[in-house]
């Protein structure tokens, strides 16, 4: 591992290893010169590779022939910021040191500045930080309206920081936080970062033929109600994960009655969402060109809204966060026909005056029945005087 080089009288020791620090000595002739090597050796835990959220762990360790010094560690990230740490063991041939939680932006050259009053020292010892990860935040929400369409998609880095290792993953969908999670797709990355995808479930979704590369992507044609839920990515590298949510919210609007408003009559709109909203959100039903009585607010985690109407016209419901509308559906109330409302009022009148005919007939049902019965009982009580000779009889 090393060579000399009279010419320059040079001696090149590479590979070098902490038991190679010592005093190095050089001869040349009556000449002696004494130079003093002091090696350090860094390294960072899992090969310098990690996951979103994980802890890295530092070591540096150092070795001299001379009394080994107390350094100062500094260290700065890819960003030239310098970074907090945490001295968890400090026995001056050894130092082991915690870095922060790692986020996706920290992949890149980091570097770690070793100080020494006595003896001076100043050393830049530069080392790789690769952190895999989404793109995306880790728990995103995404509101869309019932029989729409809808992507979710989940942005990886392993091409932008230059990944260089295998992994795999999984993206699953469970309706409520209580509810068992379905698979719906699984998917590898080779080491040249070819993603393969295969299919796990027949939920209703479609892959994208089309999409950017490093991209997890699912298509939700015609969302329905009921699709609603979070929707998790799941990365796994040597028996670690991370993941990455979207909580898809749908919202859809009814009435009850449902079809057109008949003359004088009442409708209940009704717009509601499919999970809890943030407290910052809340629904919204305004009429459309209508006044500020025609505005009504949900109250804080109000998932259903429901307004009462009497007059025809165009309805609007939005879901509003931070002030901000995330979602609108429109609703156009309409007035019934005029026939519909004549054939509403004939029926009613003639509804009416069937009760009426009913009634009187019932009435002289009732006084017919009554007069039959008082006949009979007449006769009956003649026919039983007879019996008793209670009567007599004419001779003819």
């Amino acid at each position: 591992r090393s060579d000399i080089k009279t010419e320059y009288k040079q001696l090149r020791v590479w590979n070098l290893k902490l038991s190679d620090a010592g005093i190095y000595t050089c001869k040349y002739g009556s000449h002696e010169v004494h130079t003093s090597l002091h090696i350090f050796n860094l390294t960072i835990s899992s090969d310098g590779h990690f996951l979103q959220k994980e802890v890295p762990e530092l070591t540096l360790m150092q070795n001299s022939s001379n009394p080994l010094p107390d350094l100062s560690i500094t260290l700065f990230n890819s960003n030239n910021n310098r970074v907090t740490t945490e001295l968890r063991s400090n026995t001056r041939q050894k130092y082991i040191v915690n870095l922060k939680k790692l986020e996706a932006k920290d992949s890149g050259t980091w570097v770690c500045q070793v100080h020494s009053d006595s003896p001076l020292i100043n050393q830049n010892i530069s080392f790789a930080v690769k952190v895999l990860g989404f793109q995306n935040p880790d728990l995103e929400r995404k509101y869309a309206t019932a029989d729409s369409t809808v992507t979710l998609s989940w942005r990886l880095n392993s091409q932008k920081i230059g990944w260089k290792e295998g992994f795999t993953g999984q993206l699953n969908w469970k309706h409520q936080e209580s509810a068992n999670a379905h698979e719906l797709l699984d998917f590898d990355v080779t080491a040249q970062g070819q993603l393969h995808e295969t299919r796990k479930s027949s939920f209703l979704f479609e892959i994208p033929e089309s999409k950017p590369e490093g991209t997890i992507e699912v298509k939700l044609p015609n969302v329905h109600f009921n699709h609603s839920g979070q929707y998790q990515c799941q990365l796994e590298y040597q028996g670690r994960h991370i993941q990455s949510k979207i909580e898809l919210v749908v919202m859809k609007v009814s009435t009850n009655p449902v079809g057109p408003l008949s003359r004088g009559a009442n409708m209940t709109l009704i717009c509601e969402v499919s999970g809890l909203l943030p407290p910052n959100a809340y629904l919204r039903w305004e009429r459309v060109n209508g006044t500020k009585t025609d505005v009504k607010n949900s109250k804080q985690h109000e998932v259903k809204l429901e307004v009462n109407i009497s007059a025809a016209g165009l309805w609007s419901c939005h879901l509003i966060e931070d002030n901000d509308r995330k979602l609108s559906l429109h609703y156009h109330v309409e007035d019934a026909p005029v026939w519909i409302n004549d054939v509403i009022i004939g029926a009613s009148v003639g509804g009416s005056l069937l009760v009426l005919a009913l009634g009187c007939l019932c009435m002289i049902s009732g006084i017919s029945w009554q007069r039959r019965r008082r006949r009979a009982k007449r006769m009956a009580q003649a026919r039983q005087y007879l019996l008793e000779n209670k009567t007599c009889q004419c001779q003819q």
